[in-house]
C-alpha cells in the first residue's frame, strides 16, 4: 500500500473510531457522569452531530482544571464502574494535582508501544530498569507492565519529581544535585546486583547522570549490560540525541525518543535516519490519540507542514475522552511516515508563552 492510500485509510479508521467513542461516552448506558452532565451545556447533540474526527471541533476545548479534585468516579464510564480503578496524577507541583482515572489504558498503550521496539535491542524476556518517577504516576506502572508484557521483570527506583522541582524553584541546586545522586545510587545498586538488566526507561538528565557515574567507576552503559533504552522528557533535543548516541552510549546501545503524558499515552519517535540530522519527530498512537499542530491564535486552524504551532491533543479510548486540549508544548508539523501514516510533530519544546516559567526538574 502506497503512503497516500495508507493515509486515506487511516483517516477512514479515525472517523470510524471517533463515531464509536463519542457514542460510547455520551450514551446513557455507557457514558461517564461527567460527560453526560456536560452534554447539557452544548448547543449540539454529540450522538447525532459528531460523524467524524473534524466534527470534534464542535466541542469546547478540554480544560485540565476539570481534572483537579473529585469525585473521581464521575469520570468512570458507567459500563466500567465495576472494574478496578486506578488514579494517576500529573503535575501537582503546586495546588491540587490533575488526576486521571484508568482501568487498563496504560496496559494497552504500552503493549502497542511494545510492538514498535526492535527485539534485537529489547530482547523478549529481558529485565528492565525503570529509572524515572515513582509514586502516583502512570509511567511507573506502565513501564512495569511493558517489561512484564515482554516477559521480563522490572526493577524500579524511588523518585519524587515534585521534590526536585520544589528544590530548583527555591534555588537549592546543591540539594537537587544531592537528590539526583541519591536516585543514581539506587540505579547503580540495582545494576550491580546481578539482575541481568538489558532494557531501561529513563529521562535525558538521568541517563546522562547514570552514564557519567558509570564512567567514573570505569564502566559504561553498554558494559552494565543495557542494550535498549526508551527515553522521554523535554530535554530530549536533537543536540542531546546526537550527544547520547555518540558519547554516552556508543554504536551498540539503541535509544529511541518518546513523547507522552498521562492524558495522551505514548507517542513514538520516527525511526532514526542519519539524513534527518538527528531531528526528532513524534507520531501519536492514532486513533487512540491524535496530535495536531495548530495556529497560536486559532486552535481550529492547522498550520502548514514545516510550520510552527501549538500542540493540540485529542484522546479517545473507552476510558477517557479529550475532544481537543492545548498542550503546554509547541513544535513543527511533520508529514506522515510510512510506519505512521498520519501527521507528526517535531522540535517539541515548552510553549514559548510559558517557557520562562517552566521548571524542568528531572525531565
Amino acid at each position: 500500500m502506497d503512503l497516500t492510500t495508507a493515509v486515506a485509510r487511516q483517516r477512514e479508521l479515525l472517523d470510524e473510531h471517533t463515531r464509536e467513542h463519542v457514542r460510547w461516552h455520551f450514551s446513557e448506558e455507557t457514558g461517564s457522569d461527567f460527560w453526560l452532565e456536560k452534554k447539557k451545556e452544548f448547543d449540539f447533540d454529540p450522538l447525532t452531530d459528531i460523524n467524524g474526527f473534524d466534527d470534534l471541533k464542535k466541542f469546547p476545548l478540554f480544560e485540565d482544571d476539570w481534572l483537579r479534585g473529585g469525585p473521581m468516579r464521575r469520570w468512570v464510564p458507567r459500563a466500567q464502574q465495576d472494574r478496578p480503578i486506578y488514579v494517576f496524577e500529573t503535575g501537582g507541583t503546586t495546588g491540587i494535582p490533575k488526576s486521571r482515572v484508568v482501568v487498563e489504558d496504560h496496559w494497552i498503550d504500552y503493549e502497542l508501544f511494545s510492538d514498535t521496539l526492535p527485539d534485537e535491542f529489547f530482547p523478549r524476556g529481558a529485565n528492565w530498569l525503570m529509572l524515572g518517577p515513582s509514586g502516583p504516576r502512570r509511567l511507573r506502572l506502565a513501564v512495569e507492565h511493558l517489561a512484564q508484557h515482554r516477559g521480563g521483570i522490572c526493577f524500579c527506583v524511588d523518585l519524587d519529581p515534585r521534590w526536585v522541582v520544589r528544590l530548583l524553584r527555591k534555588g537549592r541546586t546543591e540539594e537537587a544535585k544531592e537528590y539526583s545522586r541519591h536516585v543514581i545510587d539506587q540505579a547503580m545498586t540495582i545494576l550491580s546486583a546481578g539482575n541481568e538488566i538489558q532494557c531501561m526507561f529513563t529521562t535525558p538528565k538521568l541517563l546522562e547522570a547514570l552514564a557519567m557515574r558509570l564512567l567514573d567507576e570505569g564502566s559504561s552503559i553498554e558494559e552494565s549490560g543495557i542494550r535498549g533504552i526508551f527515553c522521554g522528557g523535554t530535554e530530549f533535543t536533537p543536540q542531546w540525541y546526537r550527544f547520547a548516541r555518540e558519547e554516552l552510549l556508543g554504536p551498540n546501545v539503541y535509544i529511541t525518543p518518546t513523547y507522552g503524558n498521562t492524558l495522551m499515552g505514548l507517542a513514538c519517535g520516527k525511526p532514526f535516519d542519519p539524513a534527518d540530522n538527528y531531528k526528532i519527530t513524534y507520531y501519536a498512537p492514532q486513533p487512540r490519540a491524535v496530535i495536531e499542530v495548530v495556529d497560536f491564535d486559532d486552535h481550529t486552524k492547522i498550520v502548514d507542514y514545516g510550520s510552527t504551532g501549538r500542540v493540540k491533543l485529542y484522546t479517545m479510548t473507552k476510558e477517557f475522552f479529550v475532544p481537543g486540549f492545548l498542550e503546554r508544548d509547541e513544535g513543527e508539523r511533520e508529514r506522515p511516515h510510512e510506519k505512521f501514516p498520519w501527521d507528526g510533530v517535531s522540535g517539541v519544546r515548552p510553549y514559548h508563552v510559558f517557557a520562562k516559567t517552566t521548571t524542568v526538574g528531572v525531565y
